[in-house]
Parts: structure tokens; sequence; C-alpha cells
């Protein structure tokens, strides 16, 4: 039964809350929820079930009992081979012991960081289009997000001559997310690099949010930010199970930096969540341990999927430009006419193609659609052929 909600209701709420708008994707999906015959290339996830023994990891592990909380740190046998992990594919070394976390996804990684690092007026320099959470992290956290826009003609990478001009006497750090979400871009080693450089200038912290490290396409190589040489004693690096491995729903992810610096998001951890599901550290163990092939055959079917969708949004007139990483296109929708709301909108009602608009992710992204390819092959053509008739009928 509805009742009446006092006037003074609102101002309960922390203004730095208020301030925050809801996710400008789950509005979507709520509507997609309510619709039969929808594609949707709006959800962020892989299509592909857990690999099976990763599965039966997590079985053996619910089996055995261990069903009580780990270290706050989280397992040292999961930790060990993250550390292995990360010197194996990047050269960077860590210490499981002290210097890696392991997280409630690497949402909770994010979340924690910035709880960790910034105080009220810290300014923290951001590129946009950027993953939703990255905003409202900062936000809430009582700090001033510094926005550097990014774009099509530049393939949506950060340039590092903005990120120099943005520091000011309250910079505390630079918050990076490549590959990235939504746009597919990624940062060139020369330009991580100098973006390196610039933070070792000004001794600024670094967060790099690198969950889609393992998801990289023709022959672009991925360096983790703490690999470049002066930024690992600054930078924290951070990561997760979900996409590589198929386990969204295992909510695993991790953070590694320094000890001084990992003991701040360790505290920030321990009190909010405590430590991550055991279940779930099992199964990333076995994860990082026997699923490297179950990598390499998604990304195979990725890269399918991104050259043939890419190439038809192309054609049917949308611009899009060749991402690189993650499993996401950012088509230009602008020749339309509309918004990109007005967009995601109509064709999600008229032709039943769920996409997120662009502006969802920040200023720059308006003119732009997210649309998300980790959905089957068959799937992918179909929507084209609806976007192609809904553009055919404006």
């Amino acid at each position: 039964m509805a009742t009446d909600v006092p006037a003074t209701t609102k101002s309960r709420l922390a203004q730095r809350v208020q301030a925050v708008p809801p996710s400008g994707i789950r509005k979507f999906f709520d509507v997609i929820a309510t619709m039969p015959d929808v594609i949707s290339l709006g959800v962020g996830e892989p299509d592909f079930t857990t690999p099976p023994q990763v599965i039966e990891a997590g079985v053996r592990s619910l089996r055995a009992g261990r069903t009580h909380y780990t270290s706050n740190f989280g397992t040292l046998e999961l930790r060990r081979a993250l550390a292995t992990h990360l010197e194996r594919l990047y050269g960077v070394s860590y210490d499981p012991q002290g210097e890696l976390l392991v997280t409630v996804g690497a949402s909770e990684a994010v979340a924690a960081t910035m709880a960790a690092i910034v105080d009220p007026g810290d300014e923290v320099i951001l590129h946009e289009p950027s993953y939703v959470a990255y905003l409202p992290a900062i936000l809430f956290n009582g700090g001033t997000p510094v926005l550097i826009p990014t774009h099509l003609d530049g393939d949506f990478e950060l340039d590092p001559a903005a990120v120099e001009a943005a520091i000011t006497p309250r910079t505390k750090a630079i918050f990076l997310g490549y590959p990235c979400n939504p746009t597919g871009a990624v940062l060139p080693e020369a330009k991580t690099r100098a973006i390196a450089e610039i933070a070792a200038r000004h001794d600024l912290l670094v967060v790099s949010d690198e969950i889609y490290d393992r998801l990289v396409y023709g022959d672009h190589v991925h360096h983790a930010f703490s690999s470049f040489e002066g930024a690992r004693e600054r930078t924290i690096l951070l990561g997760g199970f979900s996409k590589a491995y198929a386990m969204t729903g295992w909510r695993v992810g991790w953070a590694a930096a320094p000890q001084h610096i990992l003991e701040g998001i360790l505290k920030v951890h321990q009190y909010g969540i405590m430590s991550a599901p055991t279940t779930a550290q099992d199964a990333a163990l076995a994860a990082l341990t026997g699923a490297e092939m179950d990598v390499r055959r998604m990304v195979a079917e990725y890269d399918r999927r991104r050259r043939m969708f890419v190439d038809g949004l192309n054609r049917i007139g949308l611009p899009t430009f060749e991402p690189r990483g993650a499993f996401y296109a950012f088509p230009r929708i602008t020749s339309t006419g509309m918004t990109s709301a007005a967009f995601s909108e109509r064709l999600l009602f008229e032709q039943q193609v769920a996409v997120v608009p662009g502006d969802a992710f920040g200023p720059s992204g308006e003119g732009h659609v997210r649309a998300c390819y980790a959905t089957s092959y068959e799937g992918l053509e179909e929507a084209l052929v609806r976007i192609e008739r809904f553009l055919g009928s404006l």
C-alpha cells in the first residue's frame, strides 16, 4: 500500500549521493525484463558459461565444507597464483602476503580504492566515456572528478598532454580504465608510458582498472600499468575474473599495490566486506591454474563476432571504429538526428534490440550507443538486420 513520503525525506540522504543519478544501464535492463524476443546488446557480460572445471572446483569446495571466512586478504593459495600470473604475463612482481587483496569483484576493488585514497576536495583525473561506476566512486568519497573527453576521431585514446594540462595542486590521482568499457579502445604503449612519466613527475597515484586485460585483439599487446619504469610504487592495479573467465556471478576481483597503499584498501575492505566468498575464491584459483585454453577459445570467438558486427555496423551507416579490447562496439548515431537516449529507446521498442545510450558513460558518449558483442554470432546477425530495418524506417 502506497504511503505519502514526507517532504523532508530527500534531505535525509547525503548530498553526494543525491548528486549521482541512477545507473543509465540498469534502467534499460528493467525494461528488457518485461519484453519478449529482445536481443540484448546491453549487458556487459560473457554469454559463455564458466568453464566446467572451474565450476567443479567450486562444487568441491562446498562439499569439502569450505564455507567459512578466509583471511581478509583472501586465500593465500589464490594470492600466490595471482602473483605468479601477473609476473608471467606482465613481468611485474607482487608479494602475495602484503601486496595482493582479493575483493568482491573488481567493482569492490574500485570502491574500496577510492575510499582509501580520496579525501574531500581531492581531484581525480578521469577519461570519459568510461565505465559508469568510476565517477560515482570518486563522488561518493567527496572527491572532485576532472573529466578529460576522448573522441571517435582519436580512437577514444587518452591524450597524455591533456592529462598534464589538467593537473592542479589538488590533483591526487589519475584513474584509467583500459581496455575501455564502453568504447573498446586500448591505450598504446607509448601513451601509457607517457602517462606513467607524468604521474611520476607530479607525484600522483594511478588507479588502473584492467579487468579486460586478456580481451585484446589484432596486434595489440596489453601491458600492466605498474610494469612501466617507476610506475609500480604509485600504481593501484585492479582486475578480476568476471570477463576473461566468464565468472561474473562468482564475484571475484583483486587489487595489487605497494604494501603501504594496500593496507588502506584492506582496511576499507575488512570493515565493509570481511572477505570475498570462499567458494568463489577456490573456483578462481582453478581458473588461474587450469582455464587458460578456455580463455583463448573465448577470446577467439569474441574476435570473430567483433569483426563481423563492427563491419556490419559500418555497412548499414553507423560509423564504428575498430575496438581493440573488451567486447563492446561504440557506433556513432548522430546521422539519425536523435539523442543517444532517444535512439536506444526507439530501437528497443520498435525493433526489440537493446543497446545502452552513450551518455550513460560520460558527456562525450552522447551521439553514440554501446553495443555488447558478447552474445551469439547468430544473435548479432539478427540484431544487425533489425537495426538496419530501424534506420530504414526513420
